[in-house]
């Protein structure tokens, strides 16, 4: 069951791309549109990979460990770290006081990429807009 929530998620998270750029390629990039929509698609980026590291941790499959001990939590503090690490991997802080284990070592890896390539797509899609 944890699987297909997973799924629903990357695709939910594939949706959020797909809409950003329509918006933001269609469009005068500098407006106050696509900041909104620039700032939700980092929130469901966040969020959605926060989810995925909750769904994985209330399956028992160990992704996070917090001070060396897999984390194993109520409900809420398991949302709470989860949704803490998956905003400190995406603006790519990274404290390491929660660190990835197994199959969360791949998904912090992918969402640090998607938070280290948003900015430069965004960046060099103004430089373009600008030379047009």
């Amino acid at each position: 069951m944890g699987l297909i929530f997973c799924i629903c998620i990357a695709v939910c998270i594939f949706m959020s791309f797909k809409s950003v750029v329509i918006i933001c390629f269609q469009r005068n990039f500098l407006s106050f549109e696509t900041i909104i929509m620039i700032t939700y698609l980092y929130l469901s980026l966040l969020i959605g990979f926060g989810m995925i590291y909750l769904i994985c941790i209330q399956s028992n499959i160990p992704v996070l460990h917090e001070a060396g001990i897999p984390i194993s939590d109520g409900y809420f503090d398991n949302l709470l770290t989860s949704l803490y690490f998956s905003a400190v991997t995406l603006f790519s802080v990274g404290y390491g006081d929660v660190v990835p284990v197994g199959v969360g070592r791949f998904l912090a890896v992918l969402e640090a990429l998607i938070g280290y390539i948003l900015p430069a797509v965004f960046l060099a899609r103004t430089v373009i807009g600008n030379e047009k």
